[in-house]
């Protein structure tokens, strides 16, 4: 099945009109240097994100405000909008562009220029990416940290499932906007399930609408369970998941700890603060003057698995007592 958008192609034009932007008059350089901090969340529920990014940034020395502008662009989603915000950004003579937790940010930076420090946190292979040469080697104008999100999907899916050891029929809910990540998490999942014998039935979303469009189809569908595909607007919905799951009687499965304390059944994987943490540290290593191209690639070596023993009770799942004993946290 053909999924999102053409990301070649959407990369092309991005480079295209990149390469306009030097011969426009360029601003004048600012007093402070300047760092954009892009996800593709909302504002209103990267709190802990910022605190974290922030935190990471203060490790070298810098304190934003004081010695740093830092400008935080949410994209809610809208991955359309990064063509126009890379001119912006290059013309007013940024200094490091961080992408913290999203695929789409950081190939659209990588797109728009080769010598602007890019530090980026992703939840898959950057080299396959194309955003770096290697992981100890960078070699070129980006570094970061890759979260594995993508590479723990098969160990995600075999939780659920033992945790809902009845459940056969899997939907998948991918942002087919975040092209390179639900292409992975598809292709995980089809592998996975090929192993497990489970039949899957995907779906898709790729705004507040389209999301409760699906939980529309899934309330006709009755699949036994939901994966939820990692992506950072996804993320930033959490309370809505955690609505229509209860309302749909359905559990499901999602990346991050903040669904399930919003009330979802459970989670595995890195922590998206932490992610947010370490590209705070590199850069602000680049602005003291180290190379993104001295800084090896991050690899998260901690992931966590939380379970909301409410939330299973109010689905009739008695959670096996094995599958407990190895969360990270229970929530009840």
């Amino acid at each position: 099945m053909a999924i999102g958008i053409d990301k070649r192609g959407f990369i092309a034009g991005l480079g295209a009109t990149a390469l306009a932007w030097p011969f426009a008059i360029q601003a004048q350089q600012p007093a402070m240097p300047m760092v954009a901090v892009i996800g593709g969340g909302t504002a209103n529920t990267a709190a802990r994100l910022v605190a974290a990014f922030r935190k990471g940034l203060n490790e070298p020395g810098y304190v934003e405000g004081q010695d740093v502008t830092v400008e935080y662009h949410w994209l809610e989603g809208h991955y359309d909008r990064l063509p126009a915000l890379m001119i912006d950004l290059l013309h007013r003579q940024v200094a490091v562009i961080a992408t913290p937790a999203s695929n789409v940010a950081s190939l659209a930076a990588k797109a728009a220029t080769a010598t602007v420090p890019i530090v980026f946190g992703v939840g898959e292979d950057p080299v396959r990416l194309g955003l770096v040469a290697s992981l100890a080697r960078p070699g070129g104008n980006a570094t970061g940290i890759n979260a594995f999100s993508q590479e723990v999907t098969a160990k995600r899916l075999r939780l659920l499932i033992d945790s809902v050891p009845k459940a056969v029929r899997i939907a998948v809910l991918v942002n087919p906007a975040n092209a390179s990540a639900a292409e992975n998490v598809l292709r995980e999942v089809r592998e996975a399930a090929t192993i497990m014998g489970l039949q899957i039935q995907i779906f898709e979303a790729t705004t507040i609408g389209e999301i409760d469009a699906a939980f529309a189809s899934l309330a006709r569908e009755r699949p036994d369970a939901l994966f939820v595909g990692g992506d950072s607007f996804f993320n930033s919905r959490a309370v809505q998941f955690a609505i229509l799951t209860a309302a749909n009687k359905i559990p499901a499965t999602y990346s991050q700890r903040d669904y399930v304390v919003a009330g979802g059944l459970m989670s595995y994987g890195s922590d998206y603060a932490e992610t947010f943490h370490q590209v705070g540290v590199y850069t602000g290593r680049i602005l003291k003057g180290a190379r993104p191209s001295d800084l090896p690639v991050l690899q998260s070596t901690k992931f966590e698995f939380f379970i909301n023993l409410q939330t299973a009770r109010t689905l009739g799942i008695e959670v096996p007592p094995a599958v407990l004993s190895i969360a990270d946290e229970v929530v009840e």
